[in-house]
């Protein structure tokens, strides 16, 4: 179960502090088989804002939940006119530096695979292939009734449709594509049914207190299995549905290498944290292996 994030874990005081030597990463990729687990502080250079950290939203707002979705046709209304508008920023935004360097980590064949906590599509879109989307993806729709699924973009030019005059201005939007947005702000919305049975429409995403597939699980295990390391990158590692990979990883005797600017739950699991910015991180890893970088490797 992906469970409500919350801050009741105090990072260990006895754990070294982030350090900003990049060689185990190098070496790590220079030696093949390193599977990456990505996380939301790997897209706030694309403009996505990250749960924790500097700017975190994590303080401003509670994820909508699986209970309180598929409980309330006002929770859904909520959540559809604020993700609505949050999918306009999360349809403008573009693979950065990081996912561009994870692209091409794969396409020398450097890694085992791909696990990534975000629901933002931007590994796929940076050229990155067989991701495991671990709490789905914001660019699928399903039906609670009948399961057809559909794409995002085509339901929000039927929300577009629905509700030509809904265009507020948002507090902000966070990593899970929910904007803010007071109860004033949501009015009277419109939310549309799905266009084959007239069911209630879900994000095809893992909500708070919403179990991640099993077969999902199982496929995140093999690929840990298969793999001679973990390099996490952005993740906090606060929610199990992430941190049980670093676990396992862990217990397997592989090297878990972490980069992340803070703490993170999985430290005392790891060999290294690394506390620099991805973007600078990985390109600069890229350029060490003598790896280009679409859009542009560090110096």
């Amino acid at each position: 179960m992906r469970m409500r994030p919350t801050l009741d874990w105090t990072p260990a005081e006895d754990l070294p502090p982030g350090t900003t030597d990049l060689r185990p990463v190098t070496d790590a990729l220079r030696a093949g088989g390193v599977l990456v687990l990505s996380g939301a502080g790997l897209s706030t250079e694309s403009g996505i804002p990250d749960y924790r950290g500097e700017g975190g939203s994590l303080s401003r707002h509670t994820p909508m939940t699986y209970q309180d979705f598929t409980a309330s046709a006002r929770a859904r209304q909520r959540y559809w006119a604020r993700g609505h508008l949050g999918w306009r920023t999360f349809g403008r935004a573009r693979p950065n530096a990081g996912h561009r360097a994870v692209a091409a980590f794969g396409r020398h064949g450097l890694l085992a695979g791909v696990i990534t906590q975000n629901v933002d599509g931007l590994h796929q879109a940076a050229g990155t292939e067989d991701v495991v989307e671990l709490h789905g993806s914001l660019g699928r729709v399903v039906c609670l009734s009948c399961g057809a699924a559909s794409s995002r973009r085509a339901l929000a030019l039927r929300l577009e449709e629905a509700n030509a005059d809904f265009d507020p201005v948002a507090a902000g939007v966070n990593p899970d594509g929910d904007a803010a947005l007071t109860e004033e702000q949501v009015g009277d919305f419109r939310v549309v049914p799905c266009a084959v049975c007239g069911g209630v429409l879900k994000p095809d995403v893992v909500f708070f207190g919403e179990a991640v597939p099993p077969e999902r699980v199982e496929e995140c295990r093999r690929v840990v299995r298969e793999a001679a390391s973990v390099l996490v990158l952005g993740s906090s590692l606060t929610v199990m549905s992430g941190l049980r990979f670093v676990r396992q990883a862990a217990e397997a005797g592989k090297p878990v290498l972490i980069v992340n600017r803070d703490r993170t739950r999985g430290d005392r699991h790891a060999v290294t944290r690394i506390a620099l910015p991805l973007g600078t991180a990985l390109t600069t890893v890229a350029d060490r292996l003598g790896i280009p970088v679409d859009g542009g490797a560090a110096g």
